[in-house]
This record gives structure tokens, sequence and C-alpha cells, in this order.
């Protein structure tokens, strides 16, 4: 597995009175929104980046912002965003996806509550907002998801999982009330892409795990799914933006299970 340092360089903190903090990105192929990620971590020590390869201007952007550079073959979310960890030197993390870009209240709030609860907290939930084909969701679950990516890494971090990665923490969790937003898909033409990823990583997953569903019950969940991504995450207030979203939500259910019984049918041939 190649695992090189290709770059880096100081980043330019201005001092907060806050606990330093290490901000961990994992990239391919990001330079649609990169400037726009980097540009809000001005405040961090230190930016990490674990790069599997990407062929766009995504390390050269990297190396703009100061970013210290690793590429790494991509074997899992998980394992990538573990090893992006295990190069910061500080103890709290700022681990990001590409394409989730802080608001500027949130920067305000990460370093006013770790300068009163360093010590008290292993980690916080930030609020997530969905920016779908540059419509931000202004109602239901994608408009206010709940997720960890500031944590004190003595306490805990990722799981190795190759998709799906979880935080497992040991301690109390935090709650801030700013937003990031998420930049996931910038077009439907990407989001396809994206389930195709995803839904052939996911299956991978439950091969190994060894978890099956019967073709009924796969098929019985279409309707059950389109019903929880439109109407119980209330995606029908977000109009046809919503609409599309559980729509192709529920594609990437079927999808992953229409793989696994592919990659099952040809590890038992």
């Amino acid at each position: 597995m190649l695992e090189k340092v290709i770059h880096t360089a100081p980043v330019q903190q201005v001092s907060t009175g806050s606990p330093k903090v290490s901000a961990v990105i994992i990239t391919y192929n990001e330079e649609h929104i990169l400037n726009k990620t980097l540009s809000q971590l001005w405040w961090c020590d230190e930016i990490i980046i674990i790069d599997s390869g990407s062929t766009d201007k995504t390390v050269e952007i990297c190396k703009q912002f100061g970013c210290k550079i690793f590429t790494r073959t991509f074997n899992g979310y998980g394992e990538q965003k573990k090893y992006g960890v295990s190069n910061a030197k500080n103890d709290w993390i700022l681990c990001l996806d590409a394409d989730e870009v802080l608001s500027g209240p949130l920067i305000e709030e990460i370093n006013t509550e770790l300068s009163k609860n360093e010590m008290i907290f292993a980690g916080f939930e930030i609020p997530r907002t969905l920016v779908y084909v540059n419509k931000p969701f202004r109602y239901g679950k994608e408009a206010n998801d709940l997720i960890i990516r500031l944590f004190n890494r003595n306490k805990g971090g990722w799981d190795g999982s190759i998709v799906h990665e979880k935080m497992i923490l040991k301690g109390k969790l935090g709650k801030l009330s700013k937003h990031i937003f998420h930049y996931s898909y910038f077009s439907y033409a990407q989001h396809l892409n994206k389930i195709n990823e995803y839904s052939s990583l996911g299956a991978t997953k439950l091969l190994q795990k060894n978890k099956y569903k019967s073709r009924l019950i796969v098929t019985l969940a279409i309707p059950f799914n389109f019903f929880k991504y439109y109407i119980l995450h209330r995606n029908f207030l977000n109009g046809f933006h919503g609409l599309a979203w559980a729509i192709l939500s529920t594609l990437s259910h079927f999808l992953k299970y229409a793989k696994l019984y592919e990659l099952k049918k040809n590890k038992d041939s």
C-alpha cells in the first residue's frame, strides 16, 4: 500500500485561545469544492490531507492552503480517516469530508466551546445541512442531520468500515448549534455516480458481514424506503429537489442489495 508524504507546509493559524485543532480530510478529485472547504479552516493548527491519487487539481489546491498531504491507496473510508488521524499532532481532531464546509458562526462556536469544555466532552455533534444540486434543504432530516466531526482522539475515533464508517467515542458528547454545509451532490449525474460507488462498497460490506435479505423483502422495501425518505424525512417540503433526493436514495438502497446478490452468486460459483 502506497503511503507517502508529498507536501508539507505550515498553516497560518490565528490564535483563538482554545486548544489546537488538527483538521483531517480524505480526498479524491475534489477540485470543485476544495477552495470553499479549506478557506474555512484558517483557524486550525494544521490540515492533514489523505489523497487517493487525484488526477485533477486537488493536490495543487491543497498545497496553496499549506496542507500536509499524504498519498495512500484507497482501502475504505474508515481506514483512510483512521490513517489521517494517526498523522495529526493534536488531540482535538476536526475530521471532515472534502465537501463539508463550516459556517462562520460554527467556527466561532467551536473555539468558544473548546475553550470552556476541553476536558468535559469526548466530542461534539454538529448539525449538517445538505446542499443538493445548489439548493440548501430547509426542512427535514437532511436539513439538520447531527454528525460527529469534532472529537478528542484520546477518547476514541473512527471504526475501520469500508463505507458508512462510524465514530466510536467513550465519554460525554456535546452538541453544537451552528451548521456544516454539505455540498455532496452538485448534479444529478454526479449523484448517480456516487450511488454506483457507495452501493458497490455497501454490497461488499454486507457480504463480508454475511448479511442478506430475501429478494421479496428488498422488493417490498422499495415503496417503504421512498415513503421514509420523502414523507417521514419531510423531503416533500423541499420541492422537486426533495423528490429527486427521495427517489435516488431509494434507488441506492435497492441497488446495494442487487449488487450483493451478484457478489454472492460470483462467490458461490
